[in-house]
């Protein structure tokens, strides 16, 4: 995988940076397993807009991804490696040995024509899938449960990963992308290897349409508003914020109040927070 730079052409390619899709093998998805999806466009049952700078952006059909991995022995041949316009990652086509064919997150440099498999006693093998106690010390995961059973839900983003730094009784003790430490239960199941698209953090949109194709709509700074708009808003000028602290629209402290819950009932498994230093 490599980025690509443009020339000035334009002014927008002048600060264009973009990933060259060269580990991508075909551009349709199986019809099986892709199928519409509802854009809400941030609006709620009553179309009031309840998630601000959402809208418009190109159509996109959801693709079904495998985050369970509950296929157990038997093996998967990787027949294809696709692109996914909803997330940051690729995705990569598994047709197993029974025929059946699944979407699974592409792991980094996990090939066309390799093989993965999902059981107990899986070896340690990029894209194979193992439960948590069964990975040794120091092994790079992603696609972890919290649950098991409940399939993956974190370390799903391109070039992330996990480590699992310590085993204990019922616990498996991870390093998450965040520098969060957490424990895991140990039956939680995890596929080996880092997530691919690693570039994907340096690229640069290079004008405003890129955004807008994306579904992103312009934000305006409160500063720039009228007093009845936002706590920012008003005066003569350039006006400062006029508050002892950055606040939200709604007037809630922004920048750096914790939000977390104090008695949340998952604390007792955080080690070592993210936000700590």
């Amino acid at each position: 995988m490599s980025l690509r730079f443009y020339k000035p052409y334009t002014s927008g390619t002048r600060n264009r940076i973009s990933v060259d899709f060269n580990e991508i093998t075909v551009s349709q998805p199986l019809k099986k397993l892709r199928f519409f999806n509802h854009n809400s466009r941030g609006r709620n049952n009553r179309g009031v807009i309840t998630n601000r700078g959402i809208g418009g952006g190109h159509k996109r059909l959801y693709r079904l991804i495998d985050f369970k991995r509950n296929k157990f022995g038997i093996e998967a041949k990787v027949i294809t490696i696709e692109y996914d316009p909803n997330r940051n990652t690729y995705i990569c086509l598994l047709n197993y040995k029974d025929g059946e064919k699944r979407y699974i997150l592409h792991p980094r440099n996990l090939l066309t024509g390799d093989t993965v498999l999902s059981d107990f006693t899986a070896p340690i093998k990029i894209g194979n899938a193992l439960p948590l106690f069964q990975i040794p010390l120091g092994t790079n995961i992603h696609n972890v449960e919290f649950r098991p059973g409940r399939g993956g839900q974190i370390v799903r983003s391109a070039g992330t990963y996990s480590q699992v730094i310590a085993k204990e009784n019922m616990f498996v003790t991870l390093r998450l992308p965040s520098g969060e430490v957490r424990l895991i239960e140990k039956y939680c199941w995890a596929t080996i290897g880092q997530i691919g698209n690693i570039d994907f953090f340096n690229i640069k949109l290079g004008k405003a349409g890129r955004s807008r194709w994306l579904g992103r709509t312009p934000k305006v700074r409160g500063v720039a508003m009228n007093p009845c708009d936002h706590p920012h808003g008003g005066g003569e000028g350039k006006s400062p914020v006029g508050r002892s602290k950055p606040v939200t629209p709604w007037g809630k402290t922004a920048l750096g109040k914790r939000t977390r819950r104090p008695k949340l009932y998952s604390n007792i498994y955080i080690i070592r927070s993210r936000n700590s230093n």
